[in-house]
């Protein structure tokens, strides 16, 4: 699969549909930096008129696993990913549009290299942050990723 945001979100629709039908979209994607949105509607709410968390969660963790296939596919080995540990903190109701943005791409690579090298798993943690329109930081989303050889 190439990486672009149009086929990432194809990906999204077969694979993870209650992510796409929330409204969660793939916006940008490089070797260092991926970009997500999802505008607060009716499908992602919750009792307390803000997004629910779960959906802030599903863009948040999209920008760090984007990221993670993205270099597992450039390596040419076969990689399995998994998310070992998650951490959230929200700060603000998330109401409008919600634009996730995690800039660990560097992180992937060292990881990548290290369970090849070894064949041992490798974990390392991502962070993605969430903020509003009015550039407001809502929350911030710590996912622990783990690699191993297959």
């Amino acid at each position: 699969m190439e990486f672009t945001p149009s086929k990432l979100n194809t990906f999204l629709l077969v694979k993870l549909p209650s992510a796409y039908f929330s409204g969660v979209r793939v916006k940008q994607i490089t070797t260092e930096k991926c970009t997500a949105s999802v505008k607060h509607r009716w499908i992602n709410q919750n009792p307390f008129n803000s997004m629910y968390f779960a959906v802030q969660a599903m863009a948040a963790e999209l920008t760090t696993g984007a990221l993670v296939m993205y270099h597992i596919k450039n390596s040419g080995k076969k990689i399995s990913m998994l998310v070992a540990n998650n951490k959230g903190n929200f700060s603000k109701k998330a109401k409008g549009r919600i634009t996730f943005t995690c800039n660990d791409g560097h992180l992937i690579a060292d990881a990548i290299a290290k369970t090849v090298a070894t064949g041992d798993g490798q974990t390392f943690w991502m962070k993605s942050i969430g903020v509003d329109e009015q550039g407001d930081q809502v929350s911030e989303m710590d996912f622990e990723w783990s690699v191993r050889v297959k």
